[in-house]
């Protein structure tokens, strides 16, 4: 008797607002656009009609709804009296073409960087981001896996004091920094520049990670990414999932506290400021300190077959880091790893 699908308890589900169940898959495990999922985009406040909306602007979104994939003409959209909403609909009804077009979420993601420029709005990318992870990590029962994979759609801020890395989620750490969880006492308090006590948000590792079901909606967990400890290497896990649901190639991702190797022949920046410090360090080139400091991470990456690599560069090892810029701030690019690892296919 064949084994249905796994099946989440309600306790152990997470990120129902991300609107993965609102799509299927695919004997390839691949995210297959549905009419409910487009509806979603029709029914975001951008689009829905308020109530200074005209009776065309109404029409148009009524007919959405009963049909997501109808074509609509420049016509309609020029009858909208809200210039705004005529806008609106533009992005979202380009962005419905990209998502019909492709088919699935992950090939409409791979071909937004097959452009010179991404022209998508990046709210739009860190969406397709966050639904092809909960893809990813469907039948994933390590909280500390899904908290750091949020790191590849959702900006953190980092914290450095006594050696330990700490990132929080930098939407949460702004709403409790602007008085958001202490009301409106809160908010005059630090309007009036009066000192407040410091942000104080959970940590989350080993001993409490099961608390992170039933709250991944409220990304207010913080963790720890120092060398050796469970949240990097949970992002290792994530890193290597990623790669292999995308590229269909094994590897493993470890973390190096230095990369001290005279072979150094490929490096891929998690992120822009990675990128550039990377870059400078193979070419040898002097680093101040306050720059080096924004290095966070290093990882090793190795794959499991060196026939997958570029046959010049084949079974050495590709180096990766994670950095935060002038304001602390990290920006993971998860296409980084699919766009510039040495792939056979590729070279």
């Amino acid at each position: 008797m064949t084994a249905g699908p796994v099946r989440r308890t309600s306790l152990t589900d997470f990120w129902r607002n991300s609107g993965f169940h609102l799509l299927e898959r695919s004997i390839e495990r691949r995210l297959k656009v549905t009419d409910d999922f487009l509806r979603a985009y029709f029914l975001r406040p951008e689009i829905r009609p308020i109530d200074e909306s005209c009776d065309n602007e109404r029409a148009l979104h009524e007919s959405l709804l009963d049909e997501p994939t109808r074509p609509v003409a420049e016509s309609e959209l020029e009858a909208l009296a809200d210039p705004d909403a005529r806008d609106n609909y533009r992005i979202v009804l380009k962005f419905r073409a990209r998502l019909l077009a492709a088919g699935t979420l992950e090939a409409c993601y791979v071909a937004l960087f097959d452009e010179e420029s991404v022209n998508v709005p990046p709210l739009f990318v860190n969406q397709l981001s966050q639904i092809i992870l909960r893809n990813i990590l469907d039948n994933c029962d390590d909280p500390l896996e899904i908290r750091a994979s949020e790191l590849l759609f959702r900006e953190q801020k980092a914290s450095i004091a006594d050696g330990a890395i700490m990132l929080a989620d930098l939407e949460t750490v702004n709403a409790h920094a602007s008085g958001g969880n202490y009301g409106s006492l809160g908010r005059l308090i630090v309007e009036a520049n009066t000192p407040i006590r410091a942000v104080s948000l959970d940590v989350l590792d080993i001993d409490n990670a099961q608390n992170y079901w039933g709250r991944d909606r409220k990304h207010d967990f913080v963790i720890s990414l120092n060398f050796g400890r469970a949240a990097t290497l949970a992002l290792c896990r994530v890193l290597e999932k990623w790669i292999s649901h995308f590229r269909n190639v094994r590897v493993s991702v470890t973390p190096v506290r230095s990369i001290d190797d005279p072979r150094w022949a490929w490096h891929v920046g998690l992120d822009a400021e990675a990128t550039s410090v990377l870059n400078d360090l193979w070419r040898g080139v002097q680093i101040e300190q306050d720059r080096l400091r924004r290095l966070l991470c290093l990882f090793k990456l190795e794959f499991h077959d060196p026939a997958d690599m570029r046959s010049d560069i084949a079974g050495r090892p590709v180096y990766l880091a994670l950095a935060m810029d002038e304001e602390d701030v990290v920006r993971v690019k998860p296409q980084n790893l699919l766009l510039n690892l040495p792939l056979a296919s590729a070279s």
